[in-house]
């Protein structure tokens, strides 16, 4: 049998340590990961191996040769350029003649392949995905079997919010030639998001096998440390752990040739101490720690879960905590590494210096004596896995987010983007964003992009102003988060107004964090103009997509409160323009201001509960708040009574279902099942999406309008994303083409009781509740959401369902009841947060 390594990652998260190498070839213990790999590949009788390499091809290619020295036939398949997964396997397909193993060169395991070779045989699968648990399953493929093992569903690289559940697949597959052939020739083409879901489409035999053992990729600093401890404390079954000679006076410490150990040091294991090394007097070394070939700890140096790569230098009492040192590095007299820090190749840190925890030096950089170092190349303070935080940018403004590390965001975003690019800027109305902003078009420039400065507008406008220019390819907006002004996030907008793709979050990732940036020549740079009149554009399109005359015929009287957001330079103008009647709150806009208002659930419910008292005192028509954004509206009858968001869902679509003749509306998983109901009586159509409505609703054309339960509506037709503004006018149309009122529609609603409950839950236990509480009810009862997953529905019967999903943000979940009644409802939530607090201390 013949087995194909794939080696041609990149490893990004690994810097600084990566650069000039490889992933495969980074060293777990005392060899190469990927040499790991190959032996266990030969333990298991497999000893003809295709290589599939890409970057950095030649480091590999040199050091493994023909294989030759480790027994084995290795054929190499080189990639020109990167073809994807499941490209770089076709690549090798005339070699590969009968059923084969596909395994990556950089992730490190014990799995017993014999026996998923066995599984795979035995169920005559075209495929074999071997799969594990993984709590944190955020960074890999989610997988979802029946109880026969046979795949029923793919979720790739899931949010929080859509886990569920903590099944993932390692990336070591078992194939038969044939499908091989499902894979284009020479262009990319990837085994998780094209191939398999291909096969699965096909209803071809694609089966999970569930794998004991251990299984690791060591994709991030973190992973690849433990990685390292875990060989050395016998966590992986590892046939080629340390290989050097015990010493019987020092339990757990192992010593390859040529090493010498000064008796009077103090070592505590599991410590490995390559070939060639000096420890000296009075060095004390606390395990796990690994220290490689051919260096040298000099006197009263001390070392506690280190790892040292070869040919290093640890001067007098140095002190490392939890570091990573990378080779040829020069740590002189009294310096200090903290934990977390991380020395890349080639370094010298002076003496007396201290890296404090979680900075990283990249690699041939000098630590003068005595300095203190407290950043790094990588953003912040907090050394955080991604940089997103779902669709933003965030961090403490001028601490985290510094127009430093802004500009440098500006550039990589410009870097992403064709030299000459125009990207449209905005911001909220506010002193920090302002000075954000403009560390974010310095950037631009330097990168070869144009920029068209908005200024401040509503977000939902500056959207449309996007997607209405063919110029514009992207946007970046800054705001102040609402529920702390201390932080600040930026939102990066593609060419269609929307918030950009997770793969293009990643690329620009990987140039932050790189500092790997177009740098455009002086003749080249980007120019700075402001955008052309984007709310009068807003304008035209707006009163052209609606019919005024029905509500210029109502003369609708309302109170507006804009939450000192810009929002108010614009729908006053527009409401005047549909004959309506109103009375602004809040609707001076601050400029060049420190603070923000809040906006946090109690924030909201106090203006709310103020426009319905001025709605009820003055018999006008309904209430209307506006966050500071333009995004999410909130209301109140004619009575003053507050609309919850997810009624005005069902209100929504009623008056949609009434208005236009096969209406199809989009709402979350946890919408009231009164919608159906809704739908079916006037012919019209419910599509259940995830309660994070932008950019799913682009995918469904036909959508009439959307809601997702917390106020943001989307009314396709004019722009697929939330606007505020919009869905205001589009509730006054459908309530004027009706003849109804607020009140009338909502109390019109078959009757429906949801209630809510809130579980803290660990963000690395959700996949594992889900899927748990899946498995529990059976398919019959469990629907998981569809492929982009919002968390899962239980159909208790007719009148009863509950709703389990992450929150995006926090460490969440959350449980919507619906029942028959309101005491029914409680219960039925009470009882399911009863199940979720239980499953995660089970």
């Amino acid at each position: 049998m013949k087995a194909v390594v794939m080696a041609g990652g990149e490893g990004s998260r690994l810097r600084p340590l990566i650069l000039g190498r490889p992933k495969p070839m980074v060293p777990i213990v005392n060899r190469p990961v990927m040499e790991h790999i190959l032996l266990l590949l030969k333990r298991h009788g497999i000893t003809e191996v295709v290589v599939t390499v890409q970057y950095l091809a030649r480091v590999i290619q040199e050091y493994f040769g023909d294989g030759a020295a480790l027994g084995m036939r290795l054929h190499y398949s080189v990639e020109e350029v990167p073809l994807g997964t499941a490209g770089s396997v076709k690549q090798a397909e005339p070699v590969l003649d009968e059923t084969f193993l596909v395994i990556s060169g950089d992730a490190l395991t014990d799995l017993d392949l014999t026996a998923i070779v066995d599984y795979h045989r035995a169920r005559k699968a075209v495929a074999t995905l071997t799969l594990t648990r993984m709590s944190n399953p955020l960074e890999y493929g989610v997988v979802i079997t029946d109880q026969t093992g046979r795949i029923q569903r793919f979720q790739e690289k899931p949010s929080w919010s859509e886990v569920i559940s903590d099944t993932i697949n390692t990336g070591i597959y078992v194939l038969e030639p044939e499908v091989l052939r499902q894979c284009p020739a020479g262009r990319p083409f990837d085994f998780s998001q094209d191939l398999f879901p291909a096969l699965l489409a096909a209803g071809r035999p694609l089966y999970g096998y569930m794998a004991g053992g251990y299984w690791t990729d060591v994709g991030t600093l973190g992973e690849y440390a433990r990685a390292c401890f875990d060989v050395l404390t016998g966590a992986v079954q590892a046939e080629t752990g340390p290989s050097g000679q015990q010493r019987g006076e020092r339990a757990g410490v192992w010593c390859e040739e040529d090493t010498t150990v000064d008796p009077r040091a103090r070592l505590s294991g599991p410590i490995y101490i390559g070939p060639g090394c000096q420890i000296g007097p009075e060095v004390v070394i606390e395990g796990p720690a690994v220290i490689g070939a051919h260096t040298r700890v000099e006197q009263h140096a001390r070392m506690a879960r280190s790892i040292l790569w070869p040919r290093c230098t640890v001067g007098v009492q140095a002190d490392l905590r939890g570091a990573i040192v990378g080779e040829r590095c020069v740590l002189d007299a009294h310096c200090a590494l903290r934990e977390g820090a991380v020395v890349a190749d080639g370094c010298r840190v002076g003496a007396g210096a201290l890296v404090q925890a979680n900075v990283k030096i990249w690699p041939d950089k000098e630590v003068e004596a005595g300095a203190t170092v407290a950043s790094s190349l990588v953003w912040g303070e907090r050394s955080p896995r991604r940089l997103f935080q779902g669709s933003t940018v965030a961090g403490i403004a001028n601490r985290e987010v510094t127009p430093a590390f802004a500009a440098r965001l500006g550039a990589a975003y410009g870097t992403t983007l064709p030299p000459g690019s125009t990207v449209a800027m905005n911001r909220d109305p506010y002193r920090t964003t302002r000075m954000i902003k403009h560390a974010l078009i310095a950037g631009l420039p330097s990168a070869g992009i144009d920029v068209a400065d908005c200024a401040s507008i509503p977000l939902p406008v500056f959207r449309h102003y996007i997607r209405a220019s063919e110029e514009i390819s992207g946007g970046l907006h800054v705001r102040l988060s609402p529920q702390d002004g201390r932080v600040a996030e930026v939102r990066v907008l593609d060419t269609s107004g929307q918030d950009i793709a997770p793969d293009v979050q990643r690329l620009i990732e990987t140039h932050v964090f790189r500092a790997d940036v177009r740098r455009a020549q002086p003749d080249a740079m980007g120019a700075i103009a402001y955008a052309e009149d984007p709310l009068a554009r807003y304008r035209r399109d707006f009163l052209a997509h609606l019919d005024a005359r029905p509500m210029q015929t109502a003369r609708f009287r309302l109170v507006v409160d804009y939450g000192h957001g810009p929002t108010a330079r614009v729908l006053p103008g527009l409401l005047d323009a549909l004959g309506c009647e109103w009375l602004a709150l809040n609707e001076t806009v601050p400029d060049n201001v420190p603070g923000v208002p809040g906006e946090s659930p109690d924030d909201l419910g106090a203006r709310l509960r103020r426009v319905g008292a001025l709605t009820a005192a003055l018999e006008l028509d309904l209430g209307v708040v506006i966050d500071s954004d333009g995004e999410r509206l909130l209301l109140t009858d004619d009575q003053g009574r507050r609309v919850p968001p997810m009624t005005a869902v069902a209100a929504l679509a009623a008056l949609a279902c009434q208005a236009h003749e096969g209406a199809v509306v989009a709402a979350p998983l946890a919408a009231p099942r009164v919608l159906e109901q809704l739908a079916a009586q006037h012919g019209a159509t419910i599509v259940r999406l995830p309660g994070d409505l932008r950019g799913r609703v682009a995918l469904h054309r036909r959508v009439t309008l959307a809601g997702d339960g917390a106020g943001r509506v989307i009314v396709p037709a004019f722009q697929p994303v939330p606007d505020a503004l919009i869905g205001l006018a589009t509730l006054l149309e459908l309530l004027a083409v009706t003849g109804s009122t607020l009140r009338q529609t909502v109390g019109a609603l078959p009757t429906h009781y949801q209630c809510t409950a809130d579980v803290p839950c660990a963000w690395d236990q959700a996949g594992t509740v889900l899927r748990t509480l899946t498995e529990s009810h059976g398919p019959e009862r469990s629907k998981a959401a569809e492929a982009t997953g919002e968390g899962i529905r239980i159909d208790i019967d007719e009148a009863k369902s509950v709703v389990i999903a992450p929150d995006k943000e926090r460490p969440l979940v959350h449980v919507v009841a619906e029942a028959p009644t309101q005491q029914a409802a409680s219960k039925l939530a009470q009882a399911y947060a009863g199940i979720v607090r239980d499953l995660q201390h089970a």
